[in-house]
């Protein structure tokens, strides 16, 4: 279990690294749509390749194809209406209401399949919500309904792909064999949007091809392959909670790396989030401290 809680924590520390790379390629001018694509495209060669010298079958059985255009089609929208959700309102408030797909995936596994949540995750989902609120809103709130709606997509999309990963017959799959059909399925989706709307750019120079491959390795082949393990040893709910150390990353690659202020505000959010984070972790150690000191006093009151 120890091993699964790592795993969702690289997951979310690997994936709060993508505003290191696109920062610097949207300063050079490239829409998000053609990033996206390179991004899929390099990381679908890059597991390609890894899968090849290690010698691993690319075989999929075709009962297997369907779940691979789902998670695909999952993955592709919550990407996309979470960068829709910018046009709406602030990306402050947009990765704020994003990172409420812990409560999505709680729903869902409740009304599928009847999966039941303690009251200490539900506690963590609440103090990581509100920690993730913390970190990334400040002045102003501005929003309308509709974008509430699309950034709560994101949100639902995600959730899906989650539960999809926990719950579907790939549960079983080779992470490396899963994600790689998923990026060639959200690839696809990603050229297609990309070349129907503002077209595919040329990427502008060495620096942007080292960031976008660099993009498709950490935050995108490792952060899915170690996002797989996890679901697979601890759940899709815990994973999800664990997910709140992605914002906490992305401030503290803003304050280290491109030397924004560090706020009280943000101080809290963190202590927040590390406070749910920490409470995942040892849930099991309190329910089972908490059951053992019910039984104690029990005991107390029979004597």
């Amino acid at each position: 279990m120890i091993k699964g809680f790592l795993y969702g924590i690289v997951t979310s520390v690997t994936f709060g690294l993508i505003p290191l790379f696109t920062l610097p390629l949207m300063a050079r001018g490239m829409h998000f749509e053609s990033i996206l694509f390179y991004r899929f495209v390099l990381a679908t060669l890059a597991l390609g390749v890894m899968m090849k010298l290690k010698g691993e079958s690319f075989r999929v059985g075709r009962a297997d194809l369907p779940f691979f255009l789902l998670l695909g089609f999952f993955y592709t929208c919550s990407a996309m209406f979470l960068f829709w959700g910018y046009d709406f309102m602030g990306a402050g408030v947009a990765t704020t209401l994003h990172f409420t797909y812990p409560v999505f995936v709680t729903l869902l596994m409740l009304c599928f399949f009847r999966e039941r949540t303690s009251w200490i995750t539900l506690l963590a989902i609440m103090l990581a919500i509100a920690g993730v609120a913390r970190l990334s809103i400040s002045g102003d709130i501005h929003f309308s309904a509709l974008g509430v709606i699309i950034v709560l997509l994101s949100a639902v999309a995600y959730a899906s792909y989650i539960v999809v990963v926990n719950k579907s017959r790939v549960r079983t799959m080779d992470g490396r064999k899963l994600a790689f059909y998923v990026f060639v399925v959200s690839t696809i989706l990603f050229g297609l949007r990309a070349s129907t709307h503002l077209g595919i750019q040329p990427i502008p120079d060495g620096m942007s091809v080292l960031n976008l491959f660099l993009l498709a390795v950490l935050p995108t082949v490792i952060s899915n392959i170690t996002l797989v393990l996890a679901v697979r040893r601890i759940g899709g709910t815990l994973t999800s909670v664990l997910g709140a150390m992605e914002p906490l990353t992305a401030v503290c690659i803003g304050v280290f790396v491109f030397s924004e202020p560090f706020t009280s505000s943000e101080a809290l959010g963190m202590s927040l989030i590390i406070v749910a984070v920490t409470l995942i972790i040892l849930s099991r150690s309190i329910r089972q401290g908490i059951s053992l000191l019910g039984r104690k006093l029990r005991g107390m009151r029979r004597a």
